[in-house]
């Protein structure tokens, strides 16, 4: 398991400046201008902040490398008057693309191989999608790169049906690119922000690609949630088992588990572990990964986490340990008093949203467990996300 970090950016860290010209106009980078070092002083006094008085916070785990991170980058497109073909972020609160060379917190070779979709579009003609009419072919590029095998995936988004300069558009892009080893092309017809539409064909490849973290086999499809920064997701995951403090003999319930990263993580480490997840196909997912990686004491349940608790409660079932990492609305107060009638002794929740966090943990607080310890992870450097661990613990009666 990783090591604990420390509070304090290295001295090399501390003289890190995030210089980004197109920061004002992204929005993307909160801490644009400034040193790495205050970004994490500041996110550590907005944890420490909206925690309990009395929950210690521990320091925060700050990142190692905290430029290019992120190993899922996705791009709109627009075409200028004078043709050329522009791709980048969407300018804050709204959906004008900032035309940017490249991004600090983006994987190099995707940022590389979205601009040069952009440049293979403009020079094969390819119609560029318009939101507003719906028409043109075009619509966005997704990439998604495995940090430890290397492995990278390309996902073309297209506004209608037929992509019709496809085998010169994908002929010219596997040339540029030939560390592509899977190729899909999704077809999105939503009249909404979603990236992906429902119906993804593939080109080349396995249709999917596979990454390695904390020792575990984990295979990414273009809807998989992953955790965008590697090296940081094994340090959250590291920090919760060892905030958790397991014995190796509980019996233990992962909710929100999704394809089952998080539940093979804990698995080593525990008796027995439940994943429960409400998708079907992530739950296949998981229990696909359980068995690439020889797993024997991890089980999956496709169930709404909540029924599922209660019904364990109702039949006096024992856990020991309930483990959540829900979305950055964080949970709602039917999880928690479902968790009040289960009764573990510990819940550890991984929050990505300290406001939501905050909120949620006072609830617990009146259903009897108290957040004894929360540690930060800086999993998104730069921006305004932090990413905190917190221990709760079951109040005597």
């Amino acid at each position: 398991m990783k090591g604990r970090k420390n509070n304090a950016a290295s001295e090399n860290q501390t003289a890190l400046k995030n210089r980004c010209p197109a920061a004002k106009d992204c929005g993307g980078c909160a801490f644009a201008g400034k040193t790495y070092a205050y970004s994490c002083s500041e996110k550590y006094g907005y944890v420490r902040k909206l925690m309990p008085k009395d929950c210690k916070v521990n320091d925060i785990n700050t990142c190692d490398a905290p430029f290019h991170y992120r190993n899922k980058v996705h791009s709109g497109f627009k075409k200028l008057r004078n043709g050329k073909i522009i791709c980048g972020p969407y300018e804050q609160g709204s959906h004008r693309i900032v035309e940017v060379d490249s991004c600090l917190i983006e994987n190099e070779t995707a940022s590389a191989i979205i601009r040069d979709c952009a440049d293979i579009a403009a020079k094969t003609g390819v119609p560029i999608y318009n939101e507003t009419t719906c028409t043109g072919e075009l619509r966005r590029v997704l990439v998604r790169v495995a940090e430890k095998t290397g492995e990278i995936m390309v996902v073309i988004v297209i506004g209608n049906k037929y992509f019709r300069q496809k085998t010169a558009f994908i002929k010219e892009l596997t040339k540029r690119h030939p560390e592509i080893t899977t190729l899909l092309i999704n077809i999105n017809r939503r009249r909404d922000s979603m990236i992906l539409g429902s119906e993804t064909r593939k080109v080349s490849g396995k249709g999917y690609i596979t990454d390695i973290l904390l020792g575990r086999e984990f295979r990414i499809s273009p809807t998989s949630f992953y955790q965008v920064n590697h090296d940081q997701a094994e340090v959250l995951y590291s920090t919760a088992v060892r905030l958790a403090d397991f014995k190796g003999t509980e019996r233990v319930i992962d909710a929100y588990c999704g394809t089952g990263t998080t539940t093979l993580t804990f698995a080593g480490f525990t008796g027995t572990i439940t994943g429960v997840e409400i998708n079907p196909e992530a739950v296949s997912d998981a229990v696909r990964n359980a068995k690439t990686n020889g797993v024997k004491n991890a089980e999956f349940v496709c169930a709404d986490a909540v029924e599922y608790m209660e019904q364990l409660a109702a039949e006096g079932e024992k856990i020991d340990v309930v483990m959540m990492d829900p979305t950055r609305l964080g949970t709602d107060e039917r999880f928690i008093k479902a968790c009040e009638k289960l009764s573990p002794g510990k819940i550890v929740y991984i929050s990505c949203n300290p406001d939501t966090l905050a909120r949620d943990l006072k609830v617990f607080a009146k259903c009897g467990y108290r957040a004894c310890v929360a540690e930060p992870v800086d999993m998104f450097p730069w921006t305004s996300s932090i990413e905190t661990v917190v221990l709760l613990s079951k109040t005597p009666v």
